[in-house]
């Protein structure tokens, strides 16, 4: 089964995101950019990870590095957490001291599952968590403020505490190395994307962001991705359009213009077929929720 790269949909200026999944929630072999932590929150989750596959029980917290394939397997009742954030939201270059690993190096080489770390990091990595899912749930005042503080203090304990890969948990798959490549030519499509979605952006355009054929393109998106380009765009842009139809009471005309679409009617179909309800009956259940 192929590893699809899974786009997480997270803030610009604050890509992070805590939830909690049940054991019935499935996903398939993917891999992303963001670092990824699942914490069992009860019952045991059943991971792929790689060609292996781990039983994490109640209590144990795995972590994915950039890159890195994995999936999950049902596991009935069971409830876990999931935290994903990019490492682009650290200030790397003023904070990292000479000699320290990169961040990306840190997570790489580091040992990926609790029950191998001394039990007074995996305690405090726990409690860390725990505070963050807590914060982003109760939303504070400062919450993002907290948040951050939270994360730079799990990046700091990882660094001083984080003991290197085992052996035995190591990653039987090429991990984060070999995708490196594949991910920052998709960084590119990603950028351009999310710069230029408003405009008539076209598979051709995509393809010489990158510097390959639109035939050759067409086959790499939909292998690396799971969609082909004109999927990924209109879903983008029916993002787009949930996001602003949930801030703003503005009229549908300026809703599609803003989203990226050609016309209210093209916008009006598209999104009543990808969400299942029209954009203003989608916009009042928001308001009314």
């Amino acid at each position: 089964m192929s590893n699809y790269l899974e786009i997480t949909h997270m803030e610009k200026e604050f890509p992070f995101r805590a939830f909690l999944n049940d054991g019935l929630t499935i996903t398939y072999p993917h891999f992303h950019k963001e670092i990824e932590i699942i914490h069992t929150k009860s019952g045991k989750v059943n991971i792929g990870v790689g060609q292996d596959l781990i039983e994490l029980a109640e209590g144990e917290t795995y972590l994915f590095s950039s890159g890195v394939p994995h999936y999950f397997l049902t596991s009935p009742d069971s409830e876990r957490y999931v935290f994903q954030f990019d490492l682009l939201m650290f200030d790397e270059v003023n904070l990292r001291q000479a000699g320290e690993p990169t961040l990306f190096d840190l997570f790489e080489n580091g040992e990926p599952l609790s029950r191998n770390w001394p039990a007074s990091f995996a305690k405090k990595i726990t409690e860390l968590l725990m505070a963050l899912y807590q914060t982003q749930e109760a939303t504070p005042i400062g919450a993002r403020f907290r948040m951050e503080a939270l994360l730079h203090l799990f990046v700091a304990e990882c660094y001083q505490f984080l003991p290197p890969k085992k052996e035995e948990t190591a990653i039987t798959q090429p991990a984060a190395v070999k995708y490196q490549e594949t991910l920052d030519q998709l960084n590119l499509v990603f950028d351009l994307i999310e710069n230029h979605y408003q405009d008539s952006l076209t598979l051709e355009d995509a393809a010489n962001a990158v510097g390959f054929s639109s035939y050759y393109f067409t086959r790499f998106f939909k292998k690396n991705t799971g969609q082909t380009f004109s999927q990924f765009l209109t879903d983008y842009r029916v993002n787009q359009a949930k996001c602003i139809l949930a801030a703003e009471k503005i009229p549908m005309v300026e809703v599609a213009e803003k989203a990226g679409f050609a016309s209210v009617k093209t916008f009006h179909h598209v999104f009543k077929e990808n969400v299942g309800v029209s954009p203003l009956k989608y916009q009042k259940n928001i308001l009314e929720g």
